[in-house]
């Protein structure tokens, strides 16, 4: 049996998104659509969509691995057999099938429960002012979903699969492991106890194909980049008339030019001249929605102090009001000057009695 990280082309290290990504890749090249009339490329596309129902799934990767690597421990006719090694894979073997030639009970059939969907992710870019205000946006998903040809039964329309003559449609077969029978999956219909004897033409018999769903999904004012948001139930259909997975939403936020974001706080950099800070001033400061705000500036304030404007930041998501606008400023020199401002400037070089080196030095 081949192993499934090599059919997808992946190392066993790979990341979730990474196996999603091959998978993606692997299926538009052998996708029958596209191999009208390969055997080959229709016997690959199937490989490769059974591989990525297990590695794509989490929960069926880490028993897929659990099963290659802790079944044994070594030793012959079950000397090295450890059976702490099936304590996390009850949804994938029956104990009852395992030791069931031991004892010589008859072995059980595999648990076919419905399992949940897939859960899935995309990525809605947004400006810094619509993240501000919120919006509704259309975002497109691409994700594995029943194929419609054949209503997610693999088989050509007008037929069903039949009950596998192999297993009988118990979906395992048993080997005799010394004084152990043990169970594992059939390898003629990879346990799921029946065969497709007219593959539908669509979907080349894996049941489902790649689609495209488009969601519109309403973005709360406020979010942040990185902000996830949850529709359930958007998610990859489930198998076995299983419950489908959540579909989450992620913001991505252009930069502002302007402001900078602090949580729900919003810093914006404000200019004052050197007579400004030293005697104080009121000026314009702008805010996110466009309006002007006047912001008083006290006398002797330094580059750097920050004032703040409450209630007009950035809306909060739980809908507790708004951050605060925090102004900092910044002290403009100017690089040149006239000949009544550098006049002015010597008179008060003159005058001044502060030394601010004496003040950070001494």
């Amino acid at each position: 049996m081949k192993d499934l990280y090599e059919i997808l082309g992946v190392p066993r290290t790979a990341s979730q998104d990474e196996i999603k990504k091959a998978y993606r890749k692997l299926a538009r090249r052998y996708h029958p659509d596209r191999n009208e009339g390969d055997k080959d490329a229709e016997e690959r596309f199937k490989e490769v969509s059974a591989a990525n129902d297990v590695l794509g799934d989490e929960e069926k990767r880490k028993q897929y691995d659990q099963l290659g690597s802790r079944m044994f421990s070594g030793g012959q006719g079950g000397a090295g057999f450890d059976p702490s090694a099936f304590a996390d894979l009850g949804e994938m073997f029956d104990l009852g099938d395992l030791f069931g030639g031991m004892f010589g009970g008859q072995a059980r059939a595999r648990d076919r429960r419905g399992r949940r969907g897939r859960d899935v992710e995309a990525v809605v870019n947004l400006s810094f002012e619509d993240s501000l205000k919120g919006i509704t946006a259309k975002v497109p998903v691409e994700m594995s979903a029943a194929c419609q040809a054949c209503s997610g039964t693999g088989a050509e329309p007008g037929t069903m699969p039949v009950v596998c003559p192999e297993c009988r449609g118990r979906g395992v077969v048993s080997q005799s492991q010394g004084m152990f029978a043990l169970s594992q999956p059939c390898p003629r219909c990879h346990g799921n106890g029946t065969i497709i004897e007219k593959p539908c033409k669509v979907c080349g018999g894996a049941g489902r194909t790649l689609q495209t769903k488009r969601y519109q999904v309403k973005i709360k004012p406020g979010v942040t980049d990185g902000t996830r948001i949850r529709l359930a139930g958007k998610g990859e259909s489930g198998a076995n008339g299983g419950p489908p997975g959540d579909l989450y939403v992620i913001t991505r936020v252009a930069p502002s030019p302007v402001f900078e974001r602090r949580g729900a706080d919003l810093v914006i950099d404000v200019p004052v001249t050197y007579a400004e800070a030293a005697l104080g001033a009121t000026v314009a400061v702008p805010t996110p929605n466009g309006a002007q705000l006047s912001l008083k500036v006290p006398a002797g304030s330094q580059d750097g102090k920050l004032l703040r404007l409450r209630g007009h930041g950035a809306p909060r998501l739980n809908g507790s009001g708004s951050g605060d606008l925090l102004a900092r400023l910044r002290l403009s020199v100017p690089t040149k000057l006239t000949k009544a401002e550098r006049e002015a400037i010597e008179n008060l070089q003159k005058v001044s009695r502060e030394n601010p080196r004496e003040r950070v030095f001494s």
